[in-house]
């Protein structure tokens, strides 16, 4: 029998909708990092609309006594960002210790689909949102937190329309944090019946191990009774 890597936590969830301060449809999908002795989540929550925005929780142990802001943290605002029109959700958050700032990759909902957004941010109160960085469709995407050549390399995932071509993780380079270029898929969805056949995309940012970097992402199974997600791990080379 394998070693159990992973055990759910017994009580969860950790944060539902009764938790926050006003009323949403859903809260889930949260962004997760470290900040001053706290455990942050940038949490994607719906509104009464359908309509996603970032809600940020702290808490000391990062499962109990949450915090959470009393208003939005992260709102759209198609009147300066048009991507944003349809929300924004599922934060990927990098600490970026060349620039001592934190980056949040986020998904921007679009009237052409979901893409690419990208905001810095120093102390979680103010954010620079650079807009888009991928254009649709595209999601779930996450900066590494160091450069690899001189090149900052950032992890996505196209969303064909045709989902037989299959839709796998990305990887792109750039000097800087909003212009990306040599595109090429790092792993693929496989074929078959496997768990993660149907499709796949990144989970949590990249962790630096003295094994390499670990990447949980997310495999989907498409069955005649809907969709299957699971939880893969995959290593990369240093």
């Amino acid at each position: 029998m394998s070693k159990e890597l992973f055990r759910r936590y017994s009580k969860n969830p950790i944060i539902d909708i009764s938790d926050l301060p006003y009323p949403a449809n859903a809260v889930f999908n949260a962004g997760a990092t470290l900040f001053n002795g706290e455990t942050l989540l940038l949490m994607r929550v719906e509104d009464k609309r359908g309509i996603s925005h970032l809600l940020l929780g702290r808490s000391k142990d990062g499962v109990r006594n949450w915090v959470i802001d009393k208003e939005p943290t992260l709102l759209p605002e198609p009147d300066f960002h048009p991507e944003e029109e349809f929300g924004i959700e599922d934060p990927r958050i990098t600490y970026l210790d060349e620039i001592r700032k934190w980056a949040i990759v986020y998904t921007a909902y679009s009237k052409y689909g979901p893409l690419v957004s990208l905001a810095l941010t120093e102390d979680f109160k103010s954010f620079d949102k650079k807009g888009v960085i991928l254009p649709p469709e595209n999601k779930d995407a996450a900066i590494f937190p160091e450069r690899f050549s001189d090149k900052w390399a950032l992890i996505h995932r196209p969303s064909p329309k045709d989902l037989r071509a299959g839709a796998h993780i990305w990887i792109s380079f750039g000097y800087d944090l909003c212009h990306w270029g040599e595109h090429r898929i790092l792993f693929e969805s496989r074929d078959g019946a496997w768990w993660d056949s149907g499709r796949i995309g990144l989970s949590t940012p990249p962790l630096k191990t003295d094994k390499g970097w670990l990447l949980l992402y997310h495999g989907v199974k498409l069955t005649v009774s809907g969709a299957i997600y699971r939880l893969g791990l995959a290593l990369l080379d240093l």
